[in-house]
């Protein structure tokens, strides 16, 4: 069953070369969700081969340019291209704003129903469900209203052992052991004891995506021990008073956030174009947490189950 992340840009404000602004894409049993939609998203999309007209949620951590100005060119897109489905979008509060200004005097309209949810930047709540997973806001400090996200897979069920059923079940029994229930009888006796028939599921995987920010010990808490974390990096630790002037964190700081919050993986990215070599960034996190890595262009992180 698929969980994989794929970086469609890893840039900060200002985009270099061949790093783009921040957007990526979270597949999760074939659903893709977007997170963030810098400009030149759709064109990186097509690059990559992921069909924009697949993608029924998307995630905007902030109002900041290089994390939503391909917003509207991509929903202008989906719309020439015939879709119906509604779209679910999820971001701060004037988003919506923003969007109905460029269709009023654009004099565009959608052919499908966009869903908008304002999210409360400040708070850690659940925003989000569907038959994949649960998503969660994760507060950010940063210049302006501003969260991450939090994607955790559903539990799993239980698996059947094909060879140890007794023969008769019914379909409803079998549900029923899958989720770790015992079959028994009219009478209420045990028939079939569940642990002899199933095993345990495979585990349900997560993902943090940690957007603009200060350095914030209290994320730890919120993310603790997921399977991979992205944390922001814009600046080397010989630059951390730029970073708390302009509300970002530096490499060594997302690494021992990563540390703290024991984490399996770290991505760092957002990365500032004054660095053309990011290896000193990578570096610089590792020293705090080993298993760090860039968030480089068209990079696809797969979690096993």
């Amino acid at each position: 069953m698929e969980f994989e992340l794929k970086i469609l840009g890893s840039a900060s404000a200002t985009p270099f070369q061949d790093r783009h602004h921040t957007a990526q894409v979270l597949s999760v049993n074939g659903t893709p969700y977007l997170i963030d939609c810098g400009e030149g998203t759709q064109r990186r999309l097509l690059e990559h081969k992921i069909r924009p007209q697949r993608i029924q949620t998307i995630f905007i951590s902030h109002l900041h340019g290089d994390h939503f100005f391909g917003l509207f060119g991509l929903l202008g897109t989906m719309n020439l291209t015939g879709r119906t489905e509604p779209l679910q979008l999820f971001g701060p509060a004037g988003l919506d704003e923003i969007l109905t200004t460029q269709f009023r005097h654009s004099h565009s309209h959608l052919g499908f129903a966009l869903e908008f949810t304002a999210v409360d930047t400040t708070r850690h709540a659940q925003i989000f469900e569907d038959k994949n997973l649960t998503v969660h806001t994760l507060p950010m400090r940063h210049r302006v209203p501003c969260c991450g996200y939090l994607f955790r897979e559903k539990p799993k069920r239980r698996r059947l052992l094909a060879d140890q059923l007794p023969e008769g079940l019914a379909p409803a029994q079998l549900t029923a052991l899958t989720l770790g229930e015992d079959v028994l009888d009219d009478a209420g006796r045990l028939l079939v004891p569940n642990a002899q028939v199933t095993t345990d599921p495979k585990r349900a995987r997560s993902y943090a995506f940690c957007s603009d920010t200060l350095y914030t010990e209290s994320l730890a808490d919120l993310v603790h021990g997921v399977d991979l974390l992205y944390h922001e990096a814009t600046f080397l630790d010989d630059m951390r008073e730029r970073a708390a002037v302009t509300h970002h964190s530096t490499a060594r700081q997302a690494g021992l956030l990563a540390r703290r919050a024991e984490v399996h993986r770290l991505l760092i990215g957002h990365f500032s174009s004054r660095y053309r070599d990011l290896e000193p960034l990578l570096a610089e996190a590792r020293t705090q947490f080993e298993w760090t890595e860039l968030a480089l262009e068209g990079l696809t992180v797969a979690l096993a189950e």
